[in-house]
């Protein structure tokens, strides 16, 4: 750890407290000598002003308030640990649409590879062992800006929007809520004002959107989440059933470590299967992902989710006859 890892991590330690810290305790959670530390905290007082104080009573040192403040690092400063996860971060966005804020970004680039390699822990390398792979993921489409901006300042939007399940073009006045990054994909949580109600809309599927001088319609995170969060996937709604999944042993491996849902419960069976309970409001994507694991998953219940699993199997069977 270099100076500036450390002088960052006592700045946490002391910003953190809500009462002095003894030296001996920065010495250990710091993994610091008792002269590193004693050096860092002049360092500080003599070079960036800090306000550190020694408090007899509790033999330990705090941050002084200064007019009601609470003292900050000047400039960027960030540990290596997350310079190296800024970074990783700036390339999943560029992965997700390339060039979509490089413009906006470069300086703050620019700045935390200047950071890493002045570290000896160079920003090119990390990018060569660094890889962002999308498997489904469709590009957001041309409106992503003017859709992230009506978003961002609480305006209305005026959309063309082509949806795939009808295959038609329709223009809305929707107010934005917030966007969400699902399966490698954008979506959009919208109020529709010609639908009067919530609507996910797919942003790829946008093609064209206009800020309107209208204010958006606002809702509650706790509202949104109760119309859209509740049931499985993006094309989500109030769950009105329970989802019970079976899976095989050998796909229990991978299943019992993922999240299909925030609500999910799942537990092993005496012969090795793994149970997977989960709410759901449209069975669309969750057949499908069912499905996924073929003869590997058994729908239990509901009885009309395993005909549509039954039914489906059937006709992808008859493909395959001979």
């Amino acid at each position: 750890m270099n100076v500036f890892d450390r002088i960052y991590a006592l700045h946490k330690q002391l910003a953190g407290a809500r009462r002095p810290i003894p030296k001996a305790t920065l010495e250990a959670r710091m993994e610091c000598s008792p002269a590193t530390v004693k050096r860092l905290i002049r360092d500080m007082r003599l070079y960036l002003d800090a306000p550190i104080e020694y408090d007899r009573e509790y033999n330990g040192y705090y941050y002084a308030r200064q007019d009601g403040e609470r003292f900050e690092l000047p400039g960027l400063w960030f540990s290596a640990g997350e310079l190296i996860s800024l970074l990783a971060l700036d390339q999943l966005l560029e992965s997700v649409q390339p060039g979509l804020l490089s413009h906006d970004l470069a300086p703050v680039r620019r700045r935390v590879e200047r950071i890493l390699d002045s570290r000896a822990m160079g920003a090119g390398e990390l990018s060569q062992r660094t890889r962002v792979l999308r498997a489904t993921a469709r590009a957001p489409g041309p409106a992503f800006g003017e859709v992230a901006s009506g978003l961002a300042l609480r305006r209305r939007l005026r959309i063309d929007y082509h949806g795939r399940a009808r295959d038609t073009q329709t223009t809305r006045d929707v107010s934005p809520q917030r966007l969400v990054y699902y399966r490698d994909n954008w979506y959009l949580d919208a109020w529709c004002h010609r639908a009067e109600g919530l609507r996910s809309f797919s942003l790829d599927r946008i093609k064209t959107a206009q800020i309107l001088e209208a204010g958006a319609n606002d809702m509650t995170p706790d509202d949104l989440d109760a119309a859209l969060g509740a049931g499985y996937g993006i094309f989500s709604g109030p769950a009105h059933a329970t989802a019970v999944v079976r899976f095989s042993a050998r796909a229990a491996r991978w299943v019992a470590d993922e999240q299909w849902h925030p609500e999910q419960a799942g537990a092993f069976l005496a012969d090795g299967r793994y149970e997977l309970r989960l709410p759901y409001a449209a069975a669309e994507e969750l057949l499908r992902d069912v499905l996924a694991f073929g003869p590997e998953a058994e729908v239990v219940a509901p009885e009309a989710l395993r005909a549509a699993i039954a039914e489906r199997l059937h006709d992808a069977a008859q493909l395959y006859k001979l």
